[in-house]
């Protein structure tokens, strides 16, 4: 059989234990927060089958829960209730009928849940919370082990009579079995406790049930932490070490290797790195795997993951023989064909992932469904086929006013559908808000959804018009049918006591050379970009203090990429002054009030101050040209200046709609 001529090492098929798969890319468990009453969902289905039609060789259904203790939230899914086995059937049958496999993670999550979704204690191995701010875990007695030891066997047994390819057992992540194994959070002193033999007792045992219910002829592997990045944690080589172990005693066909543990601390923000990571940060971790496993009498196959985001960098990796199979997590939320338009030549139209965080780990910290800032579609699969699917049957004349990522959507997707789009702009380029991150070298992913979009509206036939300003007179003389505002929002400077008003971040980027050496900065905004000009600002060598009124600045980041982006703050020296507001500036000097005693002010010098309020939205030509007969609707920052996120949904529902 003649190889692929690009990729010849991504689209072999390979063999993991039973399974025969189709190619060497699979998308890894992930949590979607899809569950319904505990139970897999009609989106779940939907979600996965599109995945699996979009190319995927292997899916592995996000972790399925296998104790009552472990279920956290309504949307956790279990696998111990019978109700669950025609609904795994199903999503089983539909990712198989598009040619891909299906695996289940089974897991049990231990302190991570705080036990008030259950009614009861969370569990693990000591009273050791995972973070300053959660509860004690309760320390599993001897027999609470062995239940949930039996609890993997059934649940894995229930979702090979649902028809599942294979079993993932869950020992990565700081989740359970981790936490038995980990020094860093196992102190106890009996059996299961002390010696690294004693602590990988529960995960061996484990592995041995579920082994031992399966057989030998059905497909089991497991998901490892290969470096905990925790201080007194599991390192590469304790883990090398531990994975060698099992590997040697139990017949295990895979070895999935992540990093990081679930702690209040830097490890949980590599987990699902940012796009502030270099993508090669991980890829030690599962070669040292692989070569630790030479030797064994039966070698599993290995995988890797973590800020793989084309199917070039998994041909890398795999024709290095770095790994078996490469997992595309994000890169598939993003766009669920990213494989097949690899195979077919059309990697130009993918929808990339540019590790923003911002529509998957972020909306997990809220207990929300997942989505994609690059993709709206993300979850939506069911209800929001592509547009080119749903074509309009009647086009019309429709006007877009503002190009920037929400304006840039809705003209895509309305011309996608059909529809005759312009696109105007005031500005000499596209982009909007968005364009100022590609100063900032560890924003300058969101640069790919700009240039993505752009080949989007050619593709579509969008009539582009930059320089142009919308006026009561120019929308009468177009004639649209429709018009979507999405003009954005003019920034605004905090005002000052003695006069005048703090700089925002657009005049600080324009000319960070004029800002001098001392910079003071107020979030007020909460998001990524008022932290993002700290410490693009510190990188430039500046002294940054970075004041947040709040008490913390970036508070609305989850954990995901916090951690990480405070441990990059405090090693460019960026100072933060919390509980404080910014009175004034004058004469090099800022004037700070402190919040908790009212009366008390400090003083810090400051060469120059940024301290922007949320925008102001652009409407006035929008209430302008009330009397114009046409359709309109309004999206993104010129509704309510907020993220990219919500401007680029909003700018698609519209497209849409029209």
């Amino acid at each position: 059989m003649t190889g692929h001529p690009v990729y010849p090492h991504v689209f072999r098929p390979i063999r993991i234990g039973a399974t025969d798969i189709r190619n060497r890319i699979f998308v890894p468990a992930h949590t979607t927060n899809y569950g319904e009453n505990n139970l897999p969902s009609d989106r779940h289905l939907a979600y996965h089958r599109a995945r699996a039609a979009g190319g995927a060789g292997l899916i592995i259904f996000e972790g399925i829960r296998v104790h009552r203790s472990s279920l956290g939230r309504q949307q956790g899914v279990n696998g111990y209730e019978h109700e669950c086995i025609p609904r795994f059937q199903n999503i089983a049958e539909a990712v198989r009928s598009e040619g891909g496999r299906l695996f289940g993670q089974i897991i049990h999550l231990g302190r991570h849940i705080d036990g008030n979704y259950a009614r009861m204690p969370s569990w693990s191995a000591s009273p050791i919370p995972w973070s300053s701010t959660a509860p004690p875990p309760h320390p599993m007695t001897v027999e609470e082990i062995q239940m949930v030891v039996d609890a993997h066997a059934d649940v894995a047994e229930n979702l090979v009579e649902a028809g599942l390819d294979g079993i993932e057992l869950q020992m990565a992540h700081g989740h359970l079995l981790q936490q038995f194994m980990s020094p860093a959070s196992n102190q106890r002193e009996d059996a299961y406790g002390g010696t690294a033999e004693n602590r990988l007792r529960f995960a061996h045992d484990t592995l041995k049930a579920v082994r031992a219910r399966m057989g030998d002829d059905r497909t089991l592997g497991i998901r490892v932490s290969a470096d905990e990045f925790l201080p007194g944690g599991l390192t590469l080589e304790d883990m090398c070490r531990i994975i060698r172990t099992l590997a040697d005693s139990i017949k295990v066909d895979f070895v999935n290797v992540s990093h990081s543990a679930y702690h209040g601390s830097y490890t949980v923000s590599t987990q699902m790195a940012d796009m502030a990571f270099k993508r090669e940060t991980f890829q030690p971790l599962t070669r040292a795997v692989k070569k630790a496993l030479i030797g064994v009498a039966h070698v599993p196959k290995v995988m890797t993951v973590c800020r793989y985001q084309s199917v070039q960098h998994a041909e890398d990796m795999i024709a290095s023989d770095g790994a078996d199979m490469v997992g595309m997590a994000r890169a598939h939320i993003a766009d669920p064909e990213i494989v097949n338009k690899a195979q077919s030549g059309r990697e130009s139209d993918t929808t990339p992932c540019i590790g923003c965080n911002q529509g998957c780990a972020n909306m997990l910290a809220l207990n929300l469904a997942i989505t994609c800032l690059t993709n709206p579609c993300a979850g939506r699969e069911g209800e929001w086929p592509a547009p080119s699917l749903v074509r309009t049957e009647k086009a019309h004349r429709v006007l877009v006013v503002g190009g920037g990522p929400a304006g840039m959507e809705a003209a895509a997707v309305a011309a996608e559908r059909g529809h005759e789009v312009s696109l105007w702009d005031r500005g000499e380029t596209l982009g909007g808000a968005l364009s100022w991150t590609s100063r900032m070298p560890l924003r300058s992913e969101f640069g790919k959804l700009i240039d993505r979009q752009c080949a989007r509206l050619e593709a579509a036939g969008v009539s582009v018009s930059l320089h142009t300003e919308a006026t009561p007179d120019t929308l009468s003389a177009i004639g649209a049918q429709t018009i979507i505002w999405a003009t954005g929002a003019d920034p605004i400077g905090q005002q000052l006591r003695s006069g005048g008003s703090a700089l925002t971040l657009q005049d600080a980027l324009a000319d960070p050379n004029a800002l001098g050496d001392e910079v003071l900065i107020v979030d007020h905004i909460g998001g990524w970009s008022v932290v993002s000009v700290a410490e693009f600002l510190a990188g430039l060598g500046k002294s940054v203090t970075l004041v947040a009124p709040s008490g913390t600045p970036g508070w609305t980041i989850s954990m995901y990429s916090s951690f990480a982006l405070r441990d990059r703050l405090r090693k460019k020296e960026v100072r933060i002054i919390g509980h404080h507001s910014l009175e004034d500036h004058r004469d090099g000097t800022a004037v700070l009030r402190d919040l908790s005693l009212d009366a008390s002010h400090i003083e810090v010098a400051a060469s120059a101050v940024i301290a922007p309020l949320p925008g102001r939205p652009r409407t006035s030509v929008r209430d302008a040209m009330r009397p114009i007969g046409a359709r309109r609707f309004s999206v993104g920052d010129c509704q309510s200046a907020r993220t990219a996120l919500e401007a680029v949904y909003e700018g698609h529902e519209a497209g849409r709609t029209v």
